[in-house]
């Protein structure tokens, strides 16, 4: 059972999060939040495996409640996708740093919310091809560029497949390209995660650009 936190201001919002998870088998509603530190609060406490996040909200805004879950040792394995009235690069770019699983718009297809509940939940990150080109321009003009610890501990086969996620190729596409199967390119896409403190796949793309691999 994959449990889920609702956290956004908008009461029609939470209502339609709701009742979409109310519907699906395997998915359960562990709670809602209204602001930014009833979020908090509430995912500390439940440790949702999943968690829709608003970024604007009050009291404290959905950046800074990332932040602090992503430095909660005990949380470490509470996924989150930031919701977003618009997809403004300033905060795709702040949020995948931090270690947000992905990004939504409110008005996404109830199809897509769902999947993306169980994509993340398996460790899957929701990057779609246009963002990852967005990412890889923006700190390829240095603008937020930052050295990335320990990339040294890889092996080369490990940047080698970096590269290839940083790109927005899936696991088959790149054992495809390799010549290797796809439950090995999964151990070495693990392997670099856990090397660089990589929360999930999302996180590692954004290592792969910073640290000039791409």
């Amino acid at each position: 059972m994959i449990r889920v936190v609702v956290a956004d201001d908008q009461p029609l919002v939470r209502m339609g999060l709701r009742t979409l998870i109310e519907t699906e088998d395997g998915v359960q509603l562990a709670g809602e939040a209204a602001d930014g530190r009833e979020a908090l609060s509430l995912i500390q406490s439940v440790k949702p495996d999943v968690v829709f996040l608003d970024i604007r909200m009050p009291l404290m805004d959905g950046l800074e409640v990332l932040r602090r879950i992503s430095a909660d040792p005990a949380c470490a394995e509470v996924r989150i996708i930031m919701l977003t009235t618009f997809d403004l690069d300033e905060y795709v770019f702040e949020a995948l740093r931090t270690g947000a699983s992905g990004f939504l718009v409110k008005d996404s297809d109830p199809t897509d919310l769902l999947r993306a509940v169980h994509v993340v939940a398996d460790g899957g990150s929701l990057l779609s091809p246009s963002v990852t080109r967005r990412v890889i321009d923006r700190f390829a003009s240095g603008a937020s560029a930052r050295p990335v610890p320990h990339l040294d501990r890889l092996t080369e086969r490990e940047r080698e497949i970096m590269r290839h996620v940083a790109s927005g190729a899936s696991n088959d596409e790149i054992a495809a390209v390799l010549v290797i199967s796809p439950a090995t390119v999964r151990t070495h896409v693990s392997r670099a995660m856990v090397k660089l403190g990589a929360r999930d796949r999302a996180q590692l793309v954004v290592f792969a650009v910073q640290s000039g691999l791409t």
